[in-house]
């Protein structure tokens, strides 16, 4: 059997989500996965991301990852989203990205795609688990496989225990609160160890 195929997909303007991606590339390799990270595009002015140092920063630093394409989609077994949340739901950037595949869901090429989602926000309860369910129904309606980390293993609980997918507190400093990178690990090892089932499964 050839290796998983993982696409981990995010968006960032801060940078938490980039770096959420790469702890995710690193655990998803760590499990044996063929990794590829992609961006959605940006959808906001230029000007508006000029205006702001810490955007303008993420754009700088995420400029060589490509951003993805149906294609992409289809070329994966498993995905993995990262994503912060914009009033309890994904950000527009991401939401546009997912509402133009209908050709794919069309031809049934988005079925049993294993899926994940992992989010951020300014303060605990800054609408985590709703931004992440709100990328799982995109999902039920794709008829993906949707792998929560549940109550998995005792490490999810230093990112605060989000049984639906890795949720990042980040403070006034600009950094992440508690232990998340091994959350971030498991959570992408366990969608890989579910796509080989899958993938398995199917051959």
């Amino acid at each position: 059997m050839t290796n998983v195929k993982l696409a981990v997909i995010f968006y960032s303007m801060g940078g938490t989500n980039f770096q959420l991606s790469k702890w995710a590339e690193e655990g998803a390799k760590q499990a044996g996965a063929d990794v590829k990270i992609f961006k959605v595009q940006e959808l906001a002015p230029q000007s508006v991301v000029e205006g702001n140092e810490v955007w303008k920063r993420t754009t700088e630093a995420t400029k060589d990852i490509p951003v993805v394409t149906s294609n992409d989609l289809e070329w994966a077994d498993a995905i993995i989203f990262s994503v912060p949340t914009r009033f309890g739901n994904m950000p527009s950037q991401m939401k546009q990205f997912l509402d133009t595949q209908g050709g794919l869901w069309a031809t049934g090429k988005t079925v049993n795609k294993v899926v994940s989602a992992m989010t951020s926000a300014q303060n605990p309860h800054g609408g985590q688990e709703a931004t992440i369910l709100s990328l799982y129904t995109s999902m039920m309606h794709w008829g993906a496989i949707i792998v929560p980390p549940g109550y998995t293993d005792p490490i999810l609980f230093g990112a605060g225990g989000n049984p639906y997918g890795t949720s990042v507190t980040v403070g006034e400093d600009g950094k992440m609160i508690g232990d998340v990178e091994g959350a971030v690990k498991h959570q992408a090892k366990r969608t890989v160890t579910v796509a080989e089932w899958v993938k398995k499964g199917n051959q």
